[in-house]
């Protein structure tokens, strides 16, 4: 997990596998082409897609696709994201890549789901030290580098997974609220044809009306 010089980046963005999500996936996949586009100005950028959504957009854009995962967005489970977890773990470890970034979509709340783009490793430091233990001396049973290596893989396979959760109530939130607006839409589109069916039929009752009252009046006449 050490930091090195970056000459390779690698991307992994996670989207859904179907549509009828509202603009969740298209500003998912805005979010990671605007990356794409900024780091390959300085280095080559590999890309590790899940869903289906977001990996057809990086086929358009003609990224250079390392890998591909599809269905297990929905509702996904710790075991679903290992293969992933591991595969760029892999590639980091072995110095294919130098810096690992993830896209997702964050769950702010039901109706905000918020794309983005964070780094997952070289894991920072900042925000994960306590100002208040740096003078403590603790002493560590094992090594404490022996402690890191075994937490620090897990801690970053928490981070893809939480990831994924937050990915997959987006989605959840988003196609709710896309089927609440398609229904009202529905509605009012109903209501404005009916309407209009019950304008057509009083204006054919009035037409008929008036050949009755002509007909008579020439009858009389």
């Amino acid at each position: 997990m050490e930091r090195r010089p970056v000459n390779n980046v690698l991307l992994l963005a996670i989207s859904p596998d179907r549509g009828l999500a509202g603009g969740m996936p298209g500003n998912l996949s805005r979010a990671s082409g605007e990356f794409l586009r900024a780091q390959q100005q300085q280095h080559p950028v590999a890309v590790i897609t899940v869903g289906k959504k977001v990996r057809d957009f990086m086929v358009r854009a003609g990224a250079d696709l390392r890998a591909s995962f599809t269905d297990i967005t929905d509702r996904p489970t710790m075991a679903d994201t290992l293969a992933v977890t591991h595969l760029v773990q892999q590639m980091y470890t072995s110095g294919e890549v130098d810096e690992v970034h993830i896209a997702y979509t964050r769950y702010v709340n039901t109706l905000t789901q918020q794309p983005m783009v964070r780094q997952l490793l070289p894991i920072a430091a900042e925000g994960l030290e306590d100002e208040s233990a740096k003078a403590t001396d603790y002493i560590y049973e094992p090594d404490a580098g022996i402690v890191l290596g075994a937490l620090l893989p897990r801690f970053f396979e928490m981070q893809v997974y939480q990831a994924f959760l937050e990915n997959s109530a987006s989605e959840q939130s988003a196609r709710m609220v896309a089927m609440r607006n398609a229904t009202e839409a529905a509605e009012d589109m109903m209501d404005s044809l009916t309407l209009e069916l019950n304008k057509a039929r009083q204006n054919m009752i009035t037409a008929e009306l008036l050949d009755l009252v002509g007909g008579a009046a020439a009858l009389e006449g």
